[in-house]
């Protein structure tokens, strides 16, 4: 695992934040009615930092109201090949995310709380600080398999369940029926930190970093051409020259932003502040917070061909859009990073992009399509020179 990199800036209260533990431990862990809970989470502004950012209140909300106690489950599966963030904080803060975890559970009267890890995210270093921090808790630790999409909400459900890890019907909500049939509340690892310092400290501080509408710092992971890859946390709307400027980035010629189904924003842009209303014209979003810088040596068509063709590889395989349409994607940006001199490329891409996004079971195939549209976009002048049969990278003629 890529060490941490220390948080790049300095909270503005003397409390710290969620990748550095209080020395000496923070104290019994708070004790919040639901309604104390929910009046702090709602007025902190917390959103998700999994990936889709929803309002964190909304879904604690939504378990709390059901007729039977629930099931609490910390999300830590991290199946994006480019984050390891949720990895790093349970190596250096486990206990933070554990007494988000607790306080939640409490809270809503939860009849298990459990925390699920990837079996191969942790190392032995990291495992022994989990482990430790568990001791006393009534928490179960599931440690479990699956890919790319095993992290999904339903899809961790399902594994929970016994079942296998993919994903499940959209519209029956797992905060209705998801663990044991009971409503779960599935919150990602950071989230749960985030939580446990409101809890602890408050809406107001918290609210101290990030912007009004988006407050608070986020765990972003830094990798590719970078000198000192790894995690640092930084406040929401940060500009992601900022938020990567501690990792010493190497020629950049363009960031991927949101992990593989993330978007492209090229070197010129990089002032762009990490906020979803400044991403959308990159198809790009904060997501987990993935940031993986592209040098100046990579081809970015080979590099975006293996991320299709690994998509490809991890669909569900349940519906149409993932059976067919995205081997259809990797296998024609194939032959275009390969120089193969037909003009109708392009078009046969965003054809299939546009026929497998809003019609999958679940949301994989519209992430591979924002991830071959934006590739499109922002490096059309690549794409221009490999119909000619020239890719720059080679400084020569493929085919």
């Amino acid at each position: 695992m890529t060490r941490a990199v220390a948080p790049m800036t300095a909270p503005r209260t003397p409390v710290r934040r969620v990748l550095d533990p209080t020395p000496g431990g923070s104290g019994p862990v708070p004790d919040l009615s639901l309604s104390s809970l929910l009046a702090a989470v709602e007025a902190s502004g917390l959103s998700g930092r999994g990936g889709a950012g929803f309002p964190t209140s909304i879904k604690v909300r939504a378990v709390a109201e059901g007729r039977r106690r629930p099931v609490v489950v910390a999300n830590a599966m991290e199946g994006e090949p480019l984050s390891y963030k949720d990895a790093v904080l349970l190596a250096r803060n486990p206990a933070l995310v554990l007494d988000g975890l607790e306080i939640v559970g409490r809270a809503v009267r939860c009849r298990r709380c459990i925390l699920a890890v990837h079996e191969e995210s942790l190392d032995d270093a990291a495992t022994g600080a989990l482990e430790v921090a568990l001791r006393g808790r009534q928490v179960e630790l599931a440690r479990l398999g699956g890919g790319f999409v095993a992290g999904q909400e339903t899809a961790l459900v399902n594994q929970l369940n016994g079942r296998a890890p993919l994903p499940g019907d959209q519209f029956r909500r797992v905060t209705e029926v998801g663990v044991d049939g009971r409503p779960t509340l599935v919150l990602n690892a950071e989230t749960l930190a985030h939580l446990a310092l409101v809890a602890r400290h408050g809406a107001t501080w918290f609210r101290s970093a990030g912007l009004a509408d988006d407050p608070g710092t986020s765990l972003f992971t830094i990798t590719g051409s970078v000198r000192r890859p790894g995690v640092v946390e930084a406040p929401r709307g940060s500009r992601l020259a900022d938020v990567i400027e501690s990792a010493v980035p190497v020629q950049p010629q363009a960031v991927l932003v949101g992990g593989y189904h993330g978007g492209w924003v090229p070197a010129r842009d990089l002032d762009v502040r990490l906020t979803r209303p400044d991403l959308v014209p990159y198809r790009a979003a904060v997501g987990a917070g993935v940031l993986h810088v592209l040098g100046a040596d990579v081809c970015p068509l080979d590099f975006a061909e293996q991320v299709a063709a690994y998509l490809a590889a991890e669909s569900a395989r349940q519906c149409g859009p993932c059976v067919n349409g995205l081997p259809q994607l990797a296998s024609t940006l194939h032959r275009l990073a390969s120089c193969e001199r037909d003009h109708a490329l392009p078009a046969e891409l965003d054809r299939v992009a546009r026929v497998v996004s809003g019609r999958g079971a679940c949301a994989h195939p519209d992430g591979a399509a924002r991830f071959v549209g934006s590739t499109l976009d922002v490096f059309h002048e690549h794409v221009d020179e490999h119909l000619r049969g020239r890719c720059p990278h080679d400084l020569g003629v493929r085919r």
